[in-house]
């Protein structure tokens, strides 16, 4: 394997912040926004980004809470759950980020810009929290 291939990171927030810089890339090269109708036109790539942002959420969350997934595949309730029984105002940060990155952005693929942005400060919001408890 290549050296490029072989790059990790250790630091769970910078990767975390990188899941972001990459959903940006994705929908600032390939969403093609309309800037009369503030959206964007390709909804493939609305969806991968709150997908991407999803994902960036899950491995923050799973640093800062110790969240194991030696049990298996672990579904939002896990997460809210180890978020719930430490802090309340991150829950809601949770269930939002649930709500815009992983139904409205990731399935629905909803192409409203408004839409997409919300769920980059949610994501953005839930790295700056849980940075703090790292």
């Amino acid at each position: 394997m290549r050296d490029s291939m072989m790059i990790t990171t250790t630091n769970p927030v910078n990767e975390a912040r990188r899941y972001v810089q990459n959903a940006k890339d994705l929908l600032v090269n390939n969403g093609h926004l309309d800037y009369e109708t503030q959206s964007y036109g390709d909804r493939k790539y609305v969806r991968m980004a709150g997908n991407t942002l999803w994902n960036g959420v899950l491995l923050i969350l799973e640093a800062a809470f110790r969240i194991n997934k030696m049990k298996g595949r672990l579904n939002i309730d896990d997460y809210r759950m180890a978020v719930g029984q430490r802090d309340k105002k991150l829950l809601t940060l949770v269930n939002r980020g649930y709500d815009t990155l992983h139904l409205a952005m990731g399935y629905d693929g909803n192409m409203d810009k408004s839409v997409c942005d919300a769920g980059f400060r949610l994501a953005n919001e839930i790295i700056d929290h849980c940075s703090v408890m790292l």
